[in-house]
């Protein structure tokens, strides 16, 4: 996740009208806190109509390119930072490579510098199958935070265009008890979904729920992100399956085979504010301050999504 999550946390806590204003608000936008929580499963996956393609060849990063910010990570969101991103002017077989983990070849993300691998592939309407585990560094400014990486799907717009590390995309966030949450990354990006107001999270408190108040997800508001609707990310050091499935302008994130969320109606705004459906990209790796294994990384072709049910309904 792009934003420092943490960070807000701290300072809520140390301002704690402003902590009771920021739930306030979240109740406004989204409703009373729901009285129980979902239970949520997966229905009418759909079939493939391609056989799946490995974006990933287990041997080298052929078809992925590298892109860091800046070399210290934490000037990242700063107005003016001073200095330009390291971007691709060095060497970043230190940050990014193919080695061997629990006896099979991965893609390690060392996470010290911020940046991402962007997959070439300008994918739509796709199944996306990996795995992923955290490692044991991690590193300043966020080595006592939890965990944090990112898938980024739909990515589009120029390489550092956000805060000068990421391009425009959705996120299926990769964070320690976040994993599969919603986040809009880059201000003219836009998505829809359905959430409940839930005070035991931080800023912006909102969680998302089948049934619950549709929203729109937009940058740098207080609806800047949506939590998954559970916790669904195994312990650290296990291997852990995310499935991405996309068609259009809709996705649902999906971690060890538990629906977390949906989005739909995304889209881009134009300078002269005009909506665009977005319903292709790349891909992004996210390098995000840990250590970080990817393996498995497949892709297949599909026409529809699955739906999110409410178990027992």
């Amino acid at each position: 996740m792009w934003f420092d999550r943490a960070l807000v946390a701290l300072l809520v806590l140390s301002a704690p009208a402003t902590a009771q204003m920021s739930k306030e608000r979240a109740r406004a936008i989204a409703g009373e806190p729901a009285a129980t929580p979902q239970r949520l499963t997966l229905t009418d996956i759909p079939v493939p109509t391609s056989k799946p393609t490995a974006l990933f060849d287990g041997r080298s990063l052929t078809g992925w390119a590298p892109w860091l910010g800046y070399a210290d990570p934490a000037i990242t969101y700063k107005s003016n930072p001073g200095t330009p991103p390291i971007g691709t002017s060095r060497n970043t077989s230190g940050d990014f490579a193919v080695r061997t983990v629990d006896g099979a070849p991965a893609i390690w993300v060392k996470g010290q510098t911020w940046g991402s691998l962007v997959n070439r592939a300008d994918l739509r309407d796709y199944h996306l199958r990996l795995q992923f585990k955290w490692g044991a560094r991690t590193w300043a400014p966020r080595a006592t935070m939890p965990r944090n990486n990112g898938l980024l799907y739909h990515t589009h717009g120029a390489a550092g265009e956000v805060f000068g590390t990421w391009r425009p995309s959705v996120e299926f966030e990769i964070m320690t008890g976040s994993t599969g949450m919603i986040v809009a990354v880059g201000g003219k990006l836009r998505g829809r979904t359905s959430v409940t107001s839930d005070p035991s999270l931080v800023e912006p408190h909102l969680r998302f729920r089948v049934g619950g108040r549709d929203i729109e997800i937009v940058n740098g508001t207080p609806t800047w992100n949506v939590e998954a609707a559970t916790d669904a990310e195994r312990p650290i050091g296990e291997w852990n399956t995310l499935d991405l499935y996309v068609v259009g302008d809709r996705a649902v994130h999906v971690v060890n085979g538990v629906p977390v969320g949906e989005v739909h109606g995304l889209a881009t705004i134009a300078s002269n504010g005009t909506r665009q459906p977005l319903t292709h990209g790349h891909i992004q790796l996210q390098s995000e301050g840990a250590e970080t294994w990817f393996r498995a990384i497949t892709v297949e072709s599909i026409r529809t999504l699955p739906r999110i049910v409410v178990a027992g309904k």
